[in-house]
């Protein structure tokens, strides 16, 4: 197990980005602990209408991490110079597909979310939500290309400070705009959406002026002006397009998890809104260690020792495991204390229970296959990394379609969690053991 890369090093660019992944996590868990109290119908709008969103800005999440993988490539070969100019044409890039995923919400989201949702309460719930998010969205674009220039030159620490202010601004503007507190206007389900804006607005912000700071008269020359370059414009593009389309399929496939179980009934949508919230919090030892196998695999690559790969995953997945397991003890020993956090209908938290046991579970799956998927895409290939999730994805989704059809149990359907990441592990980990993918240059 012998690597360049300590496990110090490891929670060094795993834990702040661990705490910058509860930005997005917190605003979905103060949504739903909130709206809890409003009732189910409150509650599957702001998550159906969640899903929707970030299923249009996880292909800016793929452009970012696309443009990562190149940064932490220059890094780890130790051409600093050269990653200014990488930035700033991701910037550009980013720039225009906020802009055209705006257009395309402002548009098109009333047909799209009538044609998938057939409650008309969570319908109507969701659009007013959609309402005010969708101006966020070119926001949330730059908040991920900040985040995959950090985590591309392993200084993860801005993340941290990023998200207490952006956790910070939300809740206080969650409270105050849900419940209508201290002369705010009493907008419900339209104030979390509101709060939610604010906080991705304050967060680009804060982003902007701290690199400009820290970073303005670094080596890296991030703002001196860089012309337009054909060949890093390409390779930016061969990169992170296959990755865009790899998050738009994978979020594509959770956000018709939900629709498929919005068809078994509101209390079925209700229970599912406050596992995936649970689920989320799970989720976020995985979060931060994923992007650290991402990163430190493109690092190491440049770093000329792509014989490390391997092992150096393998490290991160055993320490993924052991930062998840606390967080599982707790939904394992006090369910009903969880439950109690999003909602009062003690009917709904027990019925949500059965599925917070099967999730508990799911997760350490999770936290083998993404990291070591991450890894593949760290290579490079992320070709390879597309067509390899394209396939598990196809069959993720059958599986939630047969079992939506044959039970009316929701945990049971939440079981696709552990079909997909056990699939997701064992492919990546053969490809990394045996594809070539050590001379690929980018």
């Amino acid at each position: 197990m012998k690597t360049s890369i300590s496990t110090k090093e490891i929670w060094r660019i795993a834990v702040p980005i661990m705490i910058g992944n509860l930005a997005q996590t917190l605003i979905t868990f103060t949504d739903t602990a909130f709206l809890g109290h409003l009732g189910v119908v409150a509650l599957g709008a702001s998550m159906m209408a969640g899903m929707y969103y970030f299923v249009f800005t996880t292909m800016a999440m793929g452009l970012a991490i696309g443009i990562q993988i190149i940064i932490a490539r220059r890094f780890g070969a130790k051409e600093y110079n050269k990653i200014g100019g990488i930035f700033q044409h991701g910037a550009a890039s980013i720039l225009i597909f906020g802009l055209l995923l705006f257009a395309i919400m402002r548009i098109f989201s009333g047909s799209l979310l009538d044609f998938i949702i057939e409650s008309e309460g969570i319908y109507a719930g969701a659009m007013e939500y959609i309402g005010f998010r969708q101006f966020g969205i070119v926001f949330v674009c730059f908040n991920y290309l900040y985040r995959a220039l950090y985590t591309g030159l392993s200084n993860t620490k801005v993340i941290t400070y990023s998200t207490i202010l952006m956790a910070t601004v939300n809740i206080v503007l969650d409270y105050c705009l849900i419940f209508g507190k201290f002369g705010l206007p009493e907008m419900g389900i339209g104030g979390a959406a509101l709060a939610s804006l604010i906080a991705e607005v304050t967060a680009s912000l804060f982003f902007t002026v701290y690199t400009y700071i820290k970073l303005g008269k670094r080596e890296y020359e991030l703002f001196k002006p860089h012309g337009f370059d054909k060949e890093m414009a390409v390779n930016i593009v061969r990169i992170a397009t296959p990755t865009m389309f790899q998050k738009l399929f994978s979020f594509s496939a959770w956000f018709i998890f939900f629709i498929l179980i919005e068809k078994m009934g509101e209390e079925a949508i209700g229970i599912s809104s406050i596992a995936r919230s649970v689920y989320m919090i799970l989720f976020i030892p995985v979060f931060g260690f994923l992007a650290t196998s991402n990163t430190l695999t493109s690092r190491i690559i440049g770093a000329g020792h792509a014989d490390e790969v391997l092992r150096t995953v393998f490290r991160i997945i055993l320490n993924c495991i052991i930062c998840c397991i606390p967080l599982i003890l707790v939904c394992i020993f006090f369910p009903t204390t969880v439950m109690s956090i999003y909602t009062d209908d003690m009917a709904l938290a027990n019925a949500a229970i059965p599925s917070i046991y099967v999730i508990c579970g799911a997760i350490i799956f999770q936290a083998i296959g993404a990291v070591a998927f991450e890894s593949v895409s760290g290579t490079g290939n992320t070709n390879a990394a597309l067509w390899l999730e394209f396939g598990i994805l196809a069959l993720y989704i059958v599986y939630i379609w047969m079992l939506t059809n044959i039970t009316t149990h929701v945990a049971w359907v939440w079981t696709c969690e552990y079909l997909y990441g056990g699939l997701i592990a064992l492919v990546s980990i053969i490809y990394i053991r045996f594809a070539n993918w050590k001379k690929l240059k980018i």
